[in-house]
């Protein structure tokens, strides 16, 4: 399987496409991420612009099986948080054919 790239890869492709250095590439990426955690956990929903939107969703209580009894069980009720990927993002990585 592929794998993506690592946070430190991340922020030194960032220090070089900006001309930075490695600790503000970090500190920004950090600051992006405490922002979009605290205003989603605030408003329910965080929009990165081209990207997505981190969207915070409730989910309802519901019956469940337990694989290994096959007994009913009750899943209580949650909050979730979900990422939604934007419509230029997916056409960008993968184009709908026609």
């Amino acid at each position: 399987m592929a794998t993506g790239m690592t946070k430190t890869q991340l922020v030194r492709h960032m220090a070089e496409e900006h001309e930075m250095n490695n600790k503000q590439a970090a500190a920004f990426l950090e600051s992006l991420a405490e922002v979009a955690i605290k205003e989603t956990k605030k408003n329910g929903v965080f929009v990165i612009p081209g990207l997505g939107r981190l969207v915070k969703s409730n989910r309802k209580a519901r019956m469940g099986r337990n694989p290994q009894t096959g007994e009913a069980i009750k899943i209580a009720a949650k909050t979730v948080v979900k990422f939604r990927v934007a419509k230029a993002a997916k056409d960008a990585i993968a184009p709908s054919k026609k």
